[in-house]
């Protein structure tokens, strides 16, 4: 098979098709960037981690779907993603998880910051690691949250010259916990069929408190993100409330735990994110 044929087959290796994950990814790196820089930060800043985002996210993918190519066959949502299905190697895909690597450092060592590209290092480790804590650790979810979140000490180090820590940390306290609230979700959608192949999750882990584990994290998420913009004016809280909204409906969304319902509360946290990027926007704007 050419290249030129097999390039679909990446495409949807690296879930270009899909782009859900890369606006969770950047939602959190758009608030940092914009709390630091008190506004829009520097353009060439930001094309770079826009760009860096979508990069890292592919390489997630990738090295995810090689991780668990001896799941994804059993399971009925993931069995015809392009290694499951062989219509990927594994080898190759290695390559490609190295290339996008390799591309978002490149744009990393474009901003000539020697604390960024410090920050970044611990960035790769963190996305090749994730993947394979589903073995181990209860709640792997907690790792894709510190994963999801390093962006943010990247933005503040990008932007500013004085870190201002117990901001960065708020930031991603509240991610965090967002993250583990979203991908519980996510995980309860593929309960049963993780519980058959022996994936471990959080909604495995939390059982039957799960509804109530993922209103607390979407309620220390808001919290922390209050403290975090504590001083900001009244459009930050217009964009706390309307995401305070958008939580309670998906909790409404999951109330039956049905698979297809909790994907679809997974998927709108794009709006949650959204919803507090646009607030903090429009609070620094005017």
């Amino acid at each position: 098979m050419t290249l030129r044929a097999r390039l679909p087959h990446y495409w949807r290796l690296m879930r270009m098709h899909r782009p859900i994950g890369i606006w969770l990814l950047l939602w959190p790196t758009l608030w940092a960037l914009w709390f630091a820089a008190g506004g829009m930060a520097p353009l060439p800043v930001l094309i770079v981690f826009v760009l860096g985002t979508v990069l890292m996210r592919a390489a997630g993918c990738v090295i995810n779907d090689i991780a668990d190519r001896g799941f994804d066959p059993h399971v009925a949502r993931t069995r015809e993603r392009p290694i499951a299905a062989g219509l990927v190697g594994v080898r190759e895909a290695l390559v490609l998880f190295a290339l996008l690597c390799a591309a978002a450092f490149t744009l990393v060592l474009s901003l000539q910051n020697p604390r960024v590209i410090l920050l970044s290092l611990p960035a790769v480790l963190l996305a090749a690691l994730y993947p394979f804590t589903k073995r181990w650790i209860a709640m792997p979810q907690a790792v894709l949250g510190v994963a999801f979140s390093w962006g943010i000490p990247m933005a503040f180090a990008a932007v500013v010259v004085q870190i201002p820590w117990n901001t960065v940390l708020l930031l991603m306290a509240a991610n965090l916990s967002w993250v583990m609230a979203y991908d519980t979700f996510y995980a309860m959608a593929d309960r049963d069929e993780d519980l058959r192949i022996g994936v471990r999750s959080s909604a495995i882990f939390f059982g039957r408190h799960d509804r109530l584990a993922t209103a607390i994290l979407q309620l220390a998420a808001l919290s922390l993100l209050a403290l975090a913009g504590r001083e900001l004016g009244p459009w930050w809280w217009a964009g706390q409330l309307a995401a305070g909204a958008l939580a309670v409906h998906q909790q409404w969304q999951i109330r039956h735990r049905d698979p297809a319902a909790c994907f679809r509360a997974f998927v709108n946290n794009h709006y949650f994110g959204a919803a507090i990027f646009a607030g903090l926007f429009l609070d620094l704007l005017t």
